[in-house]
């Protein structure tokens, strides 16, 4: 590559490296925990498509993943249907949940090489497609089929991703009471324990207000909902 030519590279990732500055900045993508009260109150309103999210949901049925598990071009949630239903299956978790799940993580560009650049300034920056940070990732492989990938692989194998994301759902839901006190539901308190850790989605699940950001949060889950449903059917 001539020098040219890697200038002109490095002023594109200059601006889109400023631009996932600003969005971070302004939308949370689970980089950060939200704390479990504010003045907003938990919201359980019904999905775009008429159902809200639901547990039970069933894990259709079909082949393994076709799709490159590697990055290549632009990404869409929606080419990544068959790993979503198969980890959904492997870890009984709604595959609506997760592929809805990828969606509100996708606001950021998941190129492996500025998601490098982005965590080298700052280290506890999630990775991949379903931004997992380091901590969650390894507490959630062992025992697992992916007991022996590490975290730094995440951006750039998207099925293992995928694979995780599964998992650490799996995990919070095993964390849940069985009958929580919230007006939410199920797959709801599971997105927020995703995005917010298992100490919120517990006190969520009491019944402690919900809080502006992870409200934010729960909005674009049910704006995501039926599109999800789509992909993975």
């Amino acid at each position: 590559m001539s020098e040219g030519q890697q200038g002109s590279r490095w002023g594109r990732w200059l601006v889109v490296g400023v631009l996932v500055a600003a969005g971070w900045g302004i939308v949370h993508g689970g980089d950060h925990p939200t704390t479990a009260s504010s003045d907003a109150s938990p919201s359980a309103t019904p999905s775009p498509d008429g159902a809200a999210p639901s547990a039970s949901a069933s894990s259709p049925s079909g082949p393994a993943s076709t799709a490159p598990s590697k990055p290549s071009g632009r990404y869409d949630p929606a080419d990544y249907a068959a790993p979503v239903r198969r980890y959904a299956a492997e870890a009984g978790v709604n595959p609506q949940l997760l592929m809805a799940i990828l969606y509100n993580e996708s606001y950021k560009p998941h190129d492996p090489e500025l998601e490098r650049a982005w965590q080298r300034g700052k280290p506890e920056a999630s990775f991949g497609i379903a931004n997992m940070h380091r901590a969650a990732f390894d507490d959630t492989k062992p025992g697992r089929p992916f007991a022996d990938r590490k975290w730094e692989e995440l951006p750039d194998d998207r099925d293992l991703a995928v694979q995780a994301a599964a998992w650490h759902l799996h995990d919070l839901a095993g964390q849940l009471p069985a009958r929580p006190s919230a007006p939410l539901n199920h797959d709801e308190l599971l997105a927020l324990g995703y995005n917010a850790g298992a100490g919120n989605m517990l006190a969520f699940a009491r019944g402690v207000k919900v809080g502006s950001q992870a409200q934010s949060y729960l909005d674009r889950l049910h704006d995501n909902w039926a599109r999800s449903g789509t992909a993975v059917q």
